[in-house]
This record gives structure tokens, sequence and C-alpha cells, in this order.
């Protein structure tokens, strides 16, 4: 008789939103002699399946960090590429309704123009509804500049009279971010090396555990998020306390 796969117990203590910097893909492709782009379309489908992983072990959120405010400074035929991969995902999210994954987009998506964005809204809305994991894509997005945003917003409401100043508090901002409503980050994990944040939810990670792992992202497997998520529940959260 054929043995039954057995299901991946997840840890007893499960973040209930990761944040991921997918970082390393030009530099695993430049390993190998190839074309950065490589290393992206490498890198994507490592997003996938790591999508995948953590909406079957029970994760509730998952933020990854596609594209930052700053990677417009790219080689034009590098931005190029990551915008055809996000094309292509778009173009293909209708395949994945089975997976029963909420994609929401963050990030000042105006820069992409009127045509992404249309597909984007279309992925969002068809997938509202679903009751999995939530996949939050950071496109453009940069710490700062949601914070930027989010102020301004605030500000306007001020200006016009709707919200007295001297009753903002840290829920006020948080509901002007582009996670509004979302839990904040637990966990942020960056393979490739670096041991820095650039500028990636910095207002979600101020009680964030981090976890900097030394592997290129196309190679991270879902053995890596195990790891991360075992070291994790080993942590010992304590919020300022003792």
């Amino acid at each position: 008789m054929a043995k039954h796969k057995q299901e991946k117990q997840a840890p007893a203590v499960l973040p209930k939103h990761i944040g991921i910097i997918m970082d390393g893909n030009g530099r695993w492709a430049k390993l190998r002699g190839l074309p950065r782009f490589a290393g992206h379309k490498i890198g994507a489908k490592t997003f996938k399946t790591i999508t995948r992983y953590c909406n079957q072990v029970g994760v509730r959120y998952l933020t990854v960090y596609a594209f930052s405010t700053e990677n417009w400074k790219r080689p034009q035929e590098e931005v190029d590429a990551i915008l055809k991969l996000l094309d292509e995902y778009l173009d293909d999210a209708e395949n994945f309704k089975k997976e029963n994954v909420r994609t929401r987009f963050i990030g000042d998506l105006s820069a992409l123009g009127e045509p992404f964005i249309q597909k984007i809204r279309h992925v969002e809305e068809m997938s509202k509804d679903f009751t999995g994991l939530t996949l939050n894509i950071a496109f453009n997005y940069g710490g700062r500049d949601e914070i930027v945003r989010g102020v301004r917003k605030i500000a306007e409401r001020c200006r016009a009279g709707e919200l007295d100043p001297d009753s903002i508090t840290e829920e006020t901002i948080s509901s002007q971010l582009d996670t509004a409503g979302q839990p904040d980050v637990d966990l942020i994990i960056r393979p490739s090396g670096e041991l820095r944040l650039s500028n990636f939810m910095l207002w979600q990670s101020a009680y964030a555990e981090y976890i900097f792992m030394d592997i290129l992202w196309p190679d991270f497997a879902e053995r890596d998020l195990d790891r991360a998520l075992a070291e994790f529940a080993r942590r010992n959260r304590r919020f300022g306390g003792v």
C-alpha cells in the first residue's frame, strides 16, 4: 500500500505575520555566470513555493519585499525584467484560486501606470473573500514612504477638522498605513547574508524578531523556513517587560 504523505506540523508558537526580504537574486545569478534576470526568475518561483508553504502551515499574514522605492535606480534592463515577472504573475493569478490566498499589494502603486494598476486591483478583488493566508506584495514600497503617505492622510483629516491632533495615537497612524487592519509583523526573515532592514516595514516591525540567514533567496527552501520558525518559537518575547 502506498504511504500517505504526512501533513507538516507547524511549531507550537507560530508568528501571525511574517515579513520576508527576498534578497540575493542578482548575486545568485552572478555566481553562476548568468544575467541578473535569471536570478529574479528563479526567485519568483521560490516566492510561490514559500507562499504556499506558509499557507499550508497556518501562517495568517505574509509580506514579501518584491521591489523597493529605491530599486528604480537599478539598470533599466533589470527593472524591465522585474516588471515583466510581475505582469506574468498577475496574468497567472487566476490559476491560484484553489490556494485560497488573499492577495494585496502595498506601496505607492501610482508609479506603475494604469494598466498594471487595473490588473492589480482585479487580483485583489478576485481574492478578497479568500480565507487562507493574506499575502502582501510590497512593490514600489519603502517603510519611510509608507509613513509619510500615512501622515499626510492624517494631516488632511486634521486640516478638514475631522481629527483633533491631540487625539492622535499609535492606532491612528497604524490605521493609515498600507497594512491597516493587520497585525504587526512579529518575524522578519532576511536571507542573503545582509544584516539590515533596507527600509522594510519600519513601523510594523517595532517588536519583530529578526532572523538573518546566509542563503541567497533563489536557494531558500521550505526547510529554511522551518528553521526560522523553530528559532522564532525559541525566542523569549518580552515586549519591553521582564
